[in-house]
């Protein structure tokens, strides 16, 4: 199965991530994170296996309680997945 890592993914080292698994766009991976189901976009991941703990800006950043991140940027949740303003 094909493996699908989306435009700016962050991948820490010595991740695993099983085959067939989608990390979406500007998702982060933590480093040693095992990986068995796809990553949403903008979200972070860690622990093995990988769970979700929060979401992640496009520069990079974790984004706060509002969804705000300290570049300015906004976004909101919508139809469970994470959108920018």
């Amino acid at each position: 199965e094909k493996t699908l890592v989306q435009k700016g993914a962050t991948i820490g080292a010595n991740a695993t991530i099983m085959c067939g698994v989608t990390i979406g766009a500007y998702a982060v991976v933590g480093a040693g994170c095992v990986v068995i189901g796809n990553v949403p976009s903008h979200t972070i991941a860690v622990g093995n296996p990988a769970r979700l703990v929060g979401y992640a800006c496009r520069c990079g950043r974790t984004l706060n309680d509002e969804l705000k991140c300290a570049c300015g940027a906004s976004y909101q949740i919508s139809n469970n997945t994470i959108v920018p303003l």
